[in-house]
């Protein structure tokens, strides 16, 4: 298959492109994802493309967002709703908590297939307002599929696949992966939700890493091998459904676990995924899990004071350092 190297960016815009063109029922709309292409460019293009009635503007008011694409879904089409900043996905939570992810559950035979795709992460200065990851919040919710891409490949792919879903999909997107670069095939092809990926085979350390912390991660263990520590990179892509079968097997194989998230660290996705590895892994565990995440503190404005907040390549080196220790 030929390969063609691309942005996160570009890799998120031709699958909003391909599925659109493909199902006339795909419809695209928030704050300046039409005119202005959206503030990260992600969908620059695709209301010339598509017209004002599939591809449009909307006021800065994410409950009447999330409220119009679950209406919209169990109506027959297939939303795609994009709030600008996860930092205000709260004011969207009552109705993406009561009312999208239940409408399936309480009402037999309506389908809810919409995407709404956010982005969170640190690390362009954006201060608290704009740079939080809150990926537990919805996490937390049964009856929405959680995906966080960290390469162009999964992005594109597991964004078709999201879009083709049958279920609400949150689907996670981070600022400082947009313009990093990956091959993906030329033509058609999609990413099951639920599958993770090993991102680099190691047999020493398993870490488990989200997001752009797979990128730090990688950093981490390719400075590891000249040290004679080999790692294992595991990206779960999908958070829920996670596929438990694929870290278990890594964790068999290297008996020590690093989780690692950009993300406050009481309550995060780390401490779920460490409970279900020591729940499933305990005989296979050489030491107790260690984690990297952020820390109970608000994101900070200076960039000094941001770039000692982040959870990244040098933390991740500590971590697992420590890991072979015990």
């Amino acid at each position: 298959m030929t390969m063609k190297k691309v942005t996160y960016r570009q890799a998120i815009n031709e699958a909003l492109f391909e599925e659109m063109e493909r199902d006339p029922k795909v419809v695209l709309f928030g704050e300046d994802v039409g005119t202005y292409g959206g503030v990260f460019k992600v969908t620059d293009g695709l209301k010339k493309k598509f017209g004002n009635e599939r591809v449009f503007d909307t006021p800065i008011a994410e409950a009447a967002l999330m409220g119009a694409a679950t209406g919209a879904a169990v109506a027959g089409l297939r939303p795609v709703v994009e709030i600008m900043f996860m930092d205000w996905i709260g004011i969207a939570m009552d109705q993406l908590v009561n009312q999208t992810s239940m409408i399936p559950y309480i009402w037999e035979g309506i389908k809810v297939p919409l995407v709404l795709r956010t982005q969170g992460g640190s690390g362009s200065k954006g201060s608290c307002q704009h740079t939080k990851s809150l990926e537990a919040w919805i996490y937390h919710v049964p009856g929405i599929v959680v995906a966080m891409p960290s390469t162009p490949y999964d992005a594109k792919g597991l964004l078709k696949s999201a879009i083709r879903n049958d279920n609400p999909v949150a689907f996670i997107e981070h600022k400082m992966l947009y313009p990093t670069e990956g091959e993906i095939p030329e033509g058609e092809y999609t990413v099951p939700l639920g599958r993770a990926s090993v991102k680099r085979e190691g047999k020493d350390v398993t870490v488990v890493a989200l997001s752009k912390m797979v990128v730090e991660s990688l950093k981490a263990a390719k400075e590891l091998e000249d040290e004679g520590i080999s790692v294992e990179v595991v990206d779960p892509v999908t958070i829920k459904p996670l596929d438990m079968d694929t870290i278990a097997e890594s964790v068999k194989k290297t008996n020590r676990v690093v989780v690692v998230n950009e993300a406050f660290r009481t309550g995060a996705v780390a401490s779920d995924l460490t409970a279900q590895i020591q729940e499933r892994c305990f005989d296979d565990l050489d030491g107790p899990i260690l984690r990297v995440t952020a820390p109970d503190v608000q994101v900070p404005y200076s960039p000094a004071l941001e770039q000692f907040w982040l959870p990244g390549k040098d933390k991740i080196k500590q971590a697992v350092l420590e890991c072979m220790k015990r």
